[in-house]
């Protein structure tokens, strides 16, 4: 435990720690930050996303048979679910564009259809222990882990007002994709697995480009130094992963495929695995 220094005359009382003369912004406290080891919190719950546009846009077809993949595994594995905003997020935003609003308010605008979509599969999780929960619940999660819960989080990060600027245009930078990847890393978990409607990463758009080809393993570096055009993911995803301290690898899959996510929860590297390990 740190010792109690007192000072002299008006002086302050300080607390004899490594950081006492050291400002945060050196580099010694960097270096300092880098030597403790970081406790993984939540090591066996396996976060996942839901895309909004490429699932819950896509209606009862694609979104039942995934609500009942994701109550077959609760048996077997911890998760916590969080659902992208899709098309009418996409909407909001152009929406805002036009209106000429900032960056921050384009991210406060664009938080409220995830809490939709997130609300609606929070519905059909219902008899299986779906749960609706708010960023400020994660002290509460282990709680609703031991009563058998399937928690589910809109997956936009809580930033609002607090967005960073963009490096261009004024789309807020961190969306549902960069929320969910931030979430796994804050929690140390076991997996962070985004549910798409493509078998991963492609060179190019699947969609609209016949010859893309399928990437099934890249380093994120690697992933950012090729510039692609079109990414399954957002690209801050990958700058995070390169400075992240627990998660170091997440997966995409064709959540459209049943039996996909069982696939990608016991270990298997379907779709593409993008890591920084």
């Amino acid at each position: 435990m740190a010792d109690i220094i007192k000072g002299e005359g008006l002086d302050r009382t300080d607390i004899d720690t490594p950081l006492r003369e050291i400002s945060f912004a050196s580099a010694a406290a960097r270096q300092l930050s880098r030597d403790i080891p970081v406790v993984r919190v939540l090591p066996d719950v396996n976060v996942i996303k839901v895309g909004g546009q490429s699932i819950m846009d896509r209606g009862r077809s694609a979104v039942h048979p995934l609500v009942e993949e994701i109550a077959r595994v609760k048996a077997d594995h911890k998760l916590l679910t969080c659902v992208g905003g899709g098309t009418r997020a996409r909407h909001a935003y152009s929406v805002a564009l036009d209106l000429q609003m900032p960056t921050s308010i384009l991210a406060k605008v664009g938080l409220n259809v995830p809490v939709q979509n997130a609300r609606m599969l929070q519905l059909l999780l219902a008899p299986h222990g779906g749960i609706l929960i708010d960023h400020e619940a994660f002290g509460q999660l282990p709680l609703y882990y031991a009563m058998g819960c399937l928690p589910i989080l809109p997956g936009m990060p809580p930033y609002g007002y607090w967005e960073k600027p963009a490096r261009t245009g004024r789309i807020p930078t961190n969306r549902t994709d960069s929320g969910t990847y931030l979430t796994a890393e804050v929690m140390g978990a076991r997996s962070c697995i985004f549910v798409k409607d493509e078998e991963g990463l492609f060179t190019a758009n699947p969609k609209v480009d016949k010859h893309a080809k399928h990437i099934p393993r890249i380093h994120a570096q690697e992933l950012l130094d090729a510039g692609l055009p079109d990414l399954v993911v957002e690209p801050v995803v990958l700058e995070n992963l390169l400075r992240a301290e627990t998660v170091k690898q997440v997966q995409i899959i064709n959540g459209l495929i049943p039996g996909n996510l069982t696939r990608a929860l016991n270990g298997e590297e379907i779709g593409t695995i993008i890591y920084a390990d």
